[in-house]
C-alpha cells in the first residue's frame, strides 16, 4: 500500500436557483404514421392539432418530452417583444375571449400584458399556479405566411423547420401569427 494515501470526500453539488428558460414549441406535422408514445407525449403538451404553439419552461421533464417529440414539432427560447405580441393577438381567457389588459387586471396582480410577460419570462408565475388559470396555455397559430423554412420533414440544421430551432422560433411566431 501507498503511504500517501489519503481519502477525500466528494463535494456535494450546489444547485443554483436561475429561473428556467422560457421556450414557445408549436406542432409542425399531423397524426397519420405517428407512433402512439409520440401521440400521448403531444397530448401531455397540449398540443393536439398542427399550428397549435404551447408555453413550456425548460425543465428536466419537458426537455425529454421535446426531445421525444423534435421530428413532429418546432420549438426555440421566445423573446420578451414575441411574447408580448403573442399575448396581445392570440391570447385566450375562457370562454374564447381576447386576452387584454382588463382581463389582466381583474384576474391576476398584473396591471397589463406587459408586466405578465416579464413575469413569465423571469419564471415567477407559471400556467400551474392559480395567477393565470383562466387564461388559456393553447395557442391557435395560423399557418405560416410565405411558408416554412425549406421542408417540414427535415430537421433545422439539415434546412428544415423541425426540432430546436434556437431564436428562429420568434421569426415563425411572427409569419404564424
Amino acid at each position: 500500500m501507498a503511504k500517501n494515501e489519503s481519502i477525500t470526500k466528494k463535494k456535494p453539488k450546489i444547485k443554483e436557483s436561475r429561473p428556467p428558460v422560457l421556450f414557445f414549441a408549436i406542432r409542425i406535422r399531423g397524426a397519420p404514421g405517428m407512433r402512439r408514445t409520440i401521440l400521448n407525449t403531444l397530448q401531455m403538451l397540449r398540443m393536439h392539432k398542427v399550428n397549435h404553439g404551447v408555453l413550456i419552461w425548460g425543465e428536466k421533464s419537458y426537455m425529454g418530452m421535446l426531445n421525444k417529440c423534435k421530428d413532429y414539432i418546432s420549438y426555440g427560447e421566445i423573446d420578451e417583444k414575441t411574447l408580448i405580441r403573442l399575448l396581445r393577438v392570440r391570447g385566450r381567457v375562457e370562454g374564447n375571449k381576447p386576452l387584454t389588459d382588463e382581463y389582466i387586471e381583474n384576474l391576476t396582480k398584473y396591471k397589463n400584458i406587459k408586466e405578465i410577460a416579464k413575469a413569465l419570462l423571469k419564471g415567477e408565475i407559471q400556467y400551474k399556479t392559480k395567477d393565470i388559470n383562466k387564461i388559456k396555455p393553447v395557442f391557435r397559430l395560423h399557418p405560416p405566411r410565405k411558408g416554412y423554412r425549406g421542408s417540414i420533414k427535415k430537421h433545422y440544421g439539415e434546412g428544415g423547420t423541425l426540432g430546436y430551432v434556437r431564436n428562429f422560433i420568434n421569426e415563425l411566431i411572427y409569419k404564424m401569427i
